[in-house]
């Protein structure tokens, strides 16, 4: 992983730093090399974070028990994944970052409205791993009674900005070769954290958490859903486009979920074991996730874990920077992709400053934040696997570039479907926790479902709505157009002038 054009590790050892200064580019033929095997790693890096620890009190918050809860990650967690893992396919097809390849599907200028809903999504992602890692860093210092409070906090996240907006505006070539390092030194002191904390489970404790309803069972799917693989779901693409186009696309699925899968699941069980046997742990967790696992370590293994917590989702943040550039570029900004980078490092710590310095309530924002953008994530979803199934050849390079050439510039089908599934999908979410999203649920009441207080309130059924109206819309309704473009000759070779359009 050392090449900006080499993210898959096939040489090139050596090579010195430098700022990528490629953007939306497609990848040349020369430059495609790799297996499908060899997307473990990076998916595997980018996933491995001891939040995933975290998300057992996330799911445990739904009033389910520990087997349901165990369930619900494995649904919510490979199923997420497993949509990724279809849509990288696009990015050995097509070569390009995954919202250009988006606009065979919604067109070149249409596609504007999904790559500004992955630019927020993506920035979102950074500002909350950003904020975590400052509070968590506040956490130890203050358990280590070297001072926790604001001066700790804005020097804390001051380094971890730094780090982030640093990784994001050099690139790929500094993010590759810094991954390795960060998935070797996470994955070992994750462990060590493992071993140190076992025995404050209590199996007994654990197994005697009561059940749930069904509701509250699909609630946690969804919330698992939505903090996993939907939440890279948008960028899955962007390590595929250096394979050969020949490369198996069942390899290509299998690897993507199964590397980003593992270590979340792993890290989901041990956290279910660890949150089930201490309410105290739980509550803790909601207000500070990644700080309220310190509490259960000797003193000698804080620093430690300050530096594993930091690097782990340091590593996220960095991936969601420099994926949040690309979105931006694609979204018809037409600037350099390091200038976007940058940009998107401002709003983000002016986010994180918000989360650490001024929000009441993490988790409550958190999930709305989640839920709320998971729904047009996830119209786009099914509307990029419904395009992507009904086609049976590779995207023409050049016309993802041309408003007027095979893709078209603004359909009309594919954004009314999206604004639709949308609608639809927000009116049956609900987010009480977060008062400037109290507006939505408005179907629950219409459709049956009792309303914002009823059994399906917090089942947020809307995301999986969203997912399966846009999917089954672009099968109906689509066909016809993707067979129009696979039936033209191929355009003439991409003009460098047109990349950035």
């Amino acid at each position: 992983m050392t090449h900006p054009h080499d993210p898959l590790g096939s040489g090139a050892a050596g090579h010195p730093l430098q700022v990528e200064t490629h953007g939306l580019d497609v990848i040349e033929d020369a430059e495609r090399r790799g297996t499908p095997r060899s997307l473990f790693w990076p998916w595997f890096g980018a996933n491995v974070s001891v939040l995933g620890l975290s998300y057992g009190a996330f799911a445990l918050g739904f009033g389910i028990s520990f087997w349901q809860a165990l369930a619900a990650g494995v649904l919510g967690i490979t199923g997420s994944f497993l949509l990724c893992g279809l849509i990288a396919v696009a990015g050995k097809r097509g070569s390009a970052p995954t919202m250009v390849l988006s606009r065979a599907a919604y067109g070149v200028r249409g596609n504007r409205l999904p790559s500004v809903v992955s630019w927020m999504l993506t920035v979102g992602w950074e500002t909350v791993l950003t904020a975590l890692a400052t509070m968590a860093t506040a956490t130890v210092f203050s358990s280590l009674g070297w001072g926790g409070g604001t001066e700790t906090k804005a020097v804390a996240l001051l380094v971890v900005a730094a780090l982030t907006v640093v990784g994001g505006v050099m690139g790929f070539d500094l993010i590759m070769r810094l991954q390795t390092w960060i998935t070797l030194i996470t994955g070992v002191l994750t462990l060590v954290y493992i071993a140190l904390v076992a025995d404050h489970i209590h199996w007994g404790t654990v197994d005697a958490v009561p059940a749930g309803s069904a509701q509250q069972f699909i609630g946690a799917v969804v919330f698992m859903m939505t903090g996993f693989g939907l939440g890279w779901v948008n960028a899955a693409a962007d390590y595929s486009r250096y394979l050969p186009r020949g490369s198996s696309s069942r390899g290509v699925i299998g690897w993507t979920a199964f590397g980003a899968s593992l270590a979340p699941f792993v890290l989901l069980v041990f956290g279910l074991l660890l949150a089930g046997a201490s309410e105290r742990l739980s509550t803790a967790i909601a207000a500070d996730p990644i700080g309220a696992l310190t509490t259960l370590l000797p003193t000698w293994f804080l620093v430690p874990f300050a530096v594993v917590a930091v690097l782990g989702l340091v590593g996220g943040a960095v991936l969601d920077i420099y994926s949040s550039g690309l979105a931006l570029l694609a979204a018809g900004q037409r600037v350099p992709r390091y200038l976007a980078a940058l940009f998107d490092g401002l709003l983000m710590i002016a986010g994180a400053i918000y989360i650490v310095f001024f929000a009441d309530d993490f988790l409550g924002q958190f999930m709305g934040f989640l839920t709320t953008l998971g729904v047009p994530i996830a119209a786009w979803a099914g509307v990029m696997l419904a395009d992507l199934a009904l086609r049976r050849r590779d995207y023409d390079d050049g016309d993802l570039f041309r408003p007027h050439g095979r893709y078209g510039d603004v359909p009309l089908v594919p954004l009314c479907l999206t604004l639709a599934a949308t609608a639809v999908g927000w009116g049956l979410v609900t987010n009480t926790a977060a008062r400037w999203l109290t507006w939505q649920g408005y179907l629950l009441e219409p459709l049956g479902l009792g309303g914002r207080t009823g059994a399906w309130a917090y089942a947020n059924l809307g995301v999986l709505v969203a997912l399966a109206l846009a999917f089954l819309g672009t099968l109906l309704l689509g066909r016809g157009r993707v067979r129009a473009q696979e039936a033209q000759a191929p355009s003439p070779a991409l003009d460098a002038q047109v990349v950035n359009r």
